[in-house]
């Protein structure tokens, strides 16, 4: 009986060590150092924007925040109702309104202030301005006491505001918006310029270039209260309203305390407007903010994964060769997917790093400027680099696939 033993060959199924693939995907890289640099921009650009705009948007968020603490969250405005007394007689507000209430605990300044209804015969020009031109009538005339003016805290670029000495003896005097004094052809008050509402004349004593309360009054003719009931009349269709400046924290009691300390008989006459929730207002600007700048952001890493895979599929075109050569030697269709797809999340990577960097020195480069605190979540840090390194991978998809179809005869043929 003859035995026949049949010798077994075994082959081993090629392998792609985790360290050759990183040492393949590194040379990769490295092989055209200036492509590689240029394909990683658009990552770079998009991560760098990502952070960018959320450090921006938190430290926008955090002085929102702030502003409306200091500004919106110590204002308050009272509105007169309308209401009469028995002979049907309408009641305003009372001649010492601003002294009640500036006595009240926590108020720093306070008074009342209207528009002035004119004719159409009294429109407001500047004695410097063309003797041909007849008037601005666009320009806004608004009666205010000194309270007010101080409430809504503008900033003079030139001259002063009136004060109680003004508004006591019904000065003729007039402040000028930025806007209003333009308009009225009005540049320095050196030569003592003078207005006319009508034929009335009022000496401009003070222009002012930025309002931190009531914008609109830059562009509006500002007199005194006292002074407008005298030549115009008190206030008719347009009721007068109350500017009250508080200190923080004070603005809900003000507001319930001012009509009783207006009318203590009477305080229904007077509507109080408490300042609105600061947190409600800063958690919906924060949002449309980081809505818009992270849609920004979105497009800037679409645009750099377009850019990793087009210069990822020009290198498959390239390495064909190469491709065909390792596939003869034995390396698996997954082997080249693997290989290329490490080359592309490695561009990735480095401008998801480059970017996170760029973007946070943005961010405080900008705080600095603006004096501001800046703000960066460390979750946003963190995932900045794993978000270059999934926009790599999924820029790298299809042309990984592309070289791992490529036939090795066809390719060895190139």
């Amino acid at each position: 009986m003859i035995l026949h033993h049949h010798a077994r060959t075994t082959f081993r199924r090629p392998t792609l060590s985790n360290r050759d693939l990183f040492t393949e995907a590194v040379a990769g890289v490295l092989q055209r150092p200036a492509r590689s640099a240029l394909t990683s921009l658009g990552t770079i650009l998009g991560v760098g924007a990502f952070i960018a705009v959320l450090g921006l948007t938190g430290t926008a968020t955090a002085q929102i925040d702030s502003r409306f603490s200091t500004l919106t969250a110590t204002e308050v405005t009272v509105q007169d109702t309308g209401g009469h007394d028995s002979s049907l007689v309408p009641l305003g507000f009372p001649s010492d309104s601003d002294a009640r209430i500036q006595r009240l605990h926590g108020v720093t300044a306070a008074g009342v202030f209207w528009k002035v209804r004119l004719r159409a015969d009294q429109t407001a020009r500047a004695t410097l301005s063309d003797t041909n031109n007849a008037g601005d009538s666009r320009t806004q005339l608004t009666a205010a006491s000194p309270g007010a003016l101080r409430a809504a805290r503008p900033h003079f670029s030139q001259g002063r505001a009136f004060d109680s000495y003004h508004s006591t003896s019904k000065q003729n005097v007039a402040v000028l918006g930025s806007a209003a004094a333009a308009r009225l052809g009005i540049t320095t008050l050196q030569n003592q310029p003078a207005i006319f509402i009508g034929t009335t004349p009022f000496t401009v004593i003070g222009v002012f270039d930025d309002i931190e309360r009531k914008p609109e009054l830059l562009m509006s003719i500002l007199i005194p209260h006292t002074t407008a009931e005298r030549v115009f009349g008190p206030p008719s269709d347009e009721r007068a309203t109350m500017l009250i400046s508080t200190q923080l924290g004070a603005a809900a009691q003000i507001a319930a305390e001012a009509p009783l300390a207006l009318r203590p008989d009477h305080p229904e006459y007077f509507k109080p407007l408490p300042p609105a929730d600061p947190r409600t207002l800063r958690g919906g600007v924060g949002s449309d903010l980081g809505t818009l700048f992270l849609l920004l952001a979105a497009i800037c890493l679409v645009i750099g994964a377009v850019g990793i895979a087009n210069t990822t599929l020009v290198a498959v075109m390239e390495r064909t060769a190469e491709i065909g050569l390792r596939r003869a030697l034995g390396a698996r269709g997954s082997h080249i997917t693997i290989q290329f797809l490490a080359e592309s999340a490695s561009l990735g990577l480095l401008g998801g790093v480059i970017g996170a960097s760029l973007g946070t020195v943005t961010v405080v480069t900008v705080s600095a400027v603006k004096q501001w605190t800046p703000v960066i979540a460390p979750l946003t840090l963190a995932a900045a680099p794993a978000l270059g390194l999934a926009t790599g991978l999924l820029a790298g998809l299809y042309p990984a696939w592309r070289a791992s179809r490529v036939p090795p005869a066809e390719a060895l043929r190139r």
